[in-house]
């Protein structure tokens, strides 16, 4: 049999390493009767983290709202893809950079497994808003942050975690509105805003019906 630390070290390469800024980790488990279960239902959960258009629906507590678009920039009504971009909507004041709205880029979908485990991770970096001539980011943090989700199952267990890191305060963009805008959105998750919202979606995404 897998030891846990052999079953939880899955994935874990794909998390960025944290070297500056803030950081953040949530995650909800799941737990079933038999290993067959939890293989089912990884599966379930699998296809809900790539649903992007539904995570308001999915979130225990939604906040932000999320909209996926292809990488012309044209909504995309499917599951997630490298390269795909992802809308947020987050509440207050939207950034001139991104025409009222925080952008990220979809920058990686891997999956690996063993007999023991298998997990699949999505990780998302702030970008430019794909359709304008303003290069700057158009998010709160800078490019060097990062977002990672994961779904992983280990024996009869189904674990859903969401990984933020390197995360920095945007105050490079070329309107002076978004750098206060975005200090402000950066400072308010820092000391535990954003939380409750990544907390809420891992819920939801990894929920037994």
């Amino acid at each position: 049999m897998m030891s846990n630390k052999e079953s939880n070290s899955i994935g874990g390469a794909h998390v960025p390493e944290q070297k500056v800024g803030s950081e953040i980790n949530a995650s909800s488990t799941a737990t079933f009767a038999t290993t067959k279960e939890a293989i089912s239902h990884y599966y379930v959960v699998k296809k809900r983290l790539l649903d992007v258009n539904s995570w308001f629906e999915f979130a225990n507590l939604p906040v932000s709202s999320f909209k996926l678009f292809d990488h012309s920039c044209r909504v995309a009504e499917r599951s997630a893809i490298e390269g795909d971009y992802i809308r947020i909507d987050i509440p207050g004041p939207g950034t001139k950079t991104g025409q009222g709205y925080d952008w990220v880029v979809v920058e990686s979908i891997l999956e690996e497994s063993n007999n023991y485990a298998s997990v699949l991770t999505m990780r998302v970096r702030p970008s430019a808003h794909p359709l304008s001539d303003d290069q700057h980011t158009a998010h709160f943090l800078t490019d060097a942050a990062s977002s990672t989700f994961q779904i992983k199952r280990s024996e009869a267990i189904v674990i859903a975690e969401q990984h933020g890191r390197n995360e920095i305060p945007n105050r490079e963009t070329a309107h002076t509105f978004d750098n206060l805008r975005n200090t402000v959105v950066s400072w308010s998750s820092k000391i535990g805003f954003s939380y409750p919202q990544w907390k809420g979606l891992v819920k939801g995404l990894v929920k037994q019906p």
